[in-house]
């Protein structure tokens, strides 16, 4: 089950709501954990009990390691058991195909590679039990010794199958006790109407022109199809993700959770660092508390530093799936990044801001390559049309259609990339008084009938990050 369905919006979430708000504020988590449960199930029958296991498993770790936290030995060992266990199952199932792919490559060898769909939303919520586990071992938080509460935690659908991964400290308090005003439930709604109008107005209007160019044999593509293609494949990730991202941010909210942001309009970057800053927040927090610092961060001079960014940026490439293409994709961002640590950032913080602009969205479009594509050698076949190499054309009578046909979509992306139409409802609803009370939520009741008329029609609606 996805957000953006009828069967969600018309039918889980209002029985949610009414079940949630409906019972007693002590039988609220347990309201949450079953309703979470109902919906993995929906998709994942079986491998409801893999998540079920996690949770319990990590549950008991937790209350081991607080009862022996003096016996550092035995606390320890328990870490260590619950990580162990935690990164098996998780590179059993996401990680196992590929490793025997390899090693049949290498040295030749015929053993049968395991063909397991993977479990979704399995890399969110098994970091999320990690970090739980690391700062009840590191004594950041305390342990949760209500195993519903837990139970909430782990599995809450808002944030289940896409993120924001969100750490246990972040929302210790509000499992225990959290209320919800009208005004908040509002501010909510309107955060998931919006999400969703990204999710289904925009990334899956431009996401059939990515179909159509990606459709089309290497050898066919000119290079303004190319360009086009990937530019819609730029947009669409974003607007899918992040409008992924607000829809669970506003789930949260109408049920009392306030989880990060994790998007902050990255295509307005003028470095890669900047642009990672800004892109999926949560898993770059994730990476730079549990990997990255523990490692030695910057502490320890320029070259240890260097290492621990390539350690990073390999499993951070790695995280998104197990293709060379996504360790490709993640290793030439952390060139450019380390490039910026070494003297680039310096050189572009002293030119004018279009430069380094230009300079970061050229990167970032180009690396989009390497992570949609299915291996190497399509994209690398991609980019050689892109770039206009062999026997491609610059354009042709396809392209000249795509261009026409999209022009003003792409258009309107180009501008729902940037704070204006968040500035444009603060103007409504802070500088027009009574016509902005009346005018938002007008616009917020027009997206949801907008969208609702688009997800009754059309049978493209695909959620990009359900693969990882």
């Amino acid at each position: 089950m996805v957000f953006s369905s009828l069967i969600f919006l018309f039918l889980f979430l209002p029985f949610t709501i009414a079940g949630y708000y409906l019972s007693p504020k002590g039988l609220r988590n347990a309201v949450l954990l079953l309703a979470s449960l109902v919906f993995y199930a929906w998709g994942e029958p079986v491998y409801i009990l893999l998540m079920i296991f996690s949770t319990v498993f990590d549950y008991a770790n937790g209350l081991l390691i607080a009862k022996y936290r003096r016996r550092k030995a035995v606390a320890r060992a328990v870490l260590i058991n619950s990580l162990a266990v935690s990164i098996g199952i998780l590179g059993f199932f996401k990680y196992a195909g590929f490793v025997v792919e390899n090693l049949n490559s290498l040295f030749h060898l015929h053993m049968q590679a395991p063909q397991l769909p993977l479990p979704v939303g399995i890399s969110f919520y098994t970091f999320q039990t990690m970090s739980y586990i690391v700062d009840v071992y590191l004594d950041k938080v305390p342990v949760q010794k209500n195993i519903i509460s837990f139970g909430a935690y782990v599995t809450m659908f808002p944030q289940l199958v896409a993120g924001p991964i969100v750490k246990y400290g972040d929302i210790a308090r509000q499992l225990a006790q959290r209320n919800v005003t009208l005004d908040r439930f509002g501010e909510g709604a309107e955060l998931f109407i919006r999400g969703l109008a990204k999710k289904v107005l925009l990334a899956n209007q431009i996401g059939l022109l990515w179909t159509n160019v990606k459709a089309t044999p290497l050898a066919d593509l000119t290079v303004l199809s190319a360009w086009l293609g990937i530019i819609a494949f730029t947009f669409q990730i974003y607007f899918d993700f992040s409008g992924y991202s607000d829809m669970a941010r506003g789930l949260g909210k109408m049920f009392g959770f306030d989880f990060m942001r994790n998007f902050d309009y990255p295509y307005q970057s003028k470095s890669i660092t900047e642009f990672w800053r800004r892109w999926h927040i949560s898993l770059g927090s994730w990476f730079r508390e549990y990997i990255y610092i523990p490692l030695g961060g910057n502490r320890r001079g320029l070259g240890l530093q260097l290492r621990n960014l390539l350690v990073v940026w390999f499993l951070t490439g790695l995280w998104h799936g197990a293709s060379w293409n996504f360790v490709v994709w993640d290793l030439y961002f952390g060139f450019f990044v380390t490039l910026e640590k070494l003297f680039l950032l310096k050189w572009l913080h002293a030119r004018a801001a279009i430069i380094g602009h230009a300079y970061t969205l050229f990167i970032v479009i180009v690396g989009w390559v390497w992570f949609e594509c299915e291996s190497l050698s399509q994209a690398t076949g991609f980019i050689t049309a892109m770039f206009g190499l062999g026997t491609h054309e610059f354009v042709d009578s396809q392209a000249r259609y795509y261009l026409s046909t999209n022009l003003l979509l792409l258009i309107v992306l180009v501008i729902c990339s940037t704070p204006i139409p968040a500035k444009a409802l603060s103007y409504l609803r802070e500088k027009l008084r009574l016509a902005g009370v009346l005018a938002v939520p007008a616009v917020h009741i027009g997206l949801v009938l907008l969208s609702t008329a688009y997800l009754v029609n059309d049978t493209y609606n695909p959620f990009l990050y359900f693969r990882f």
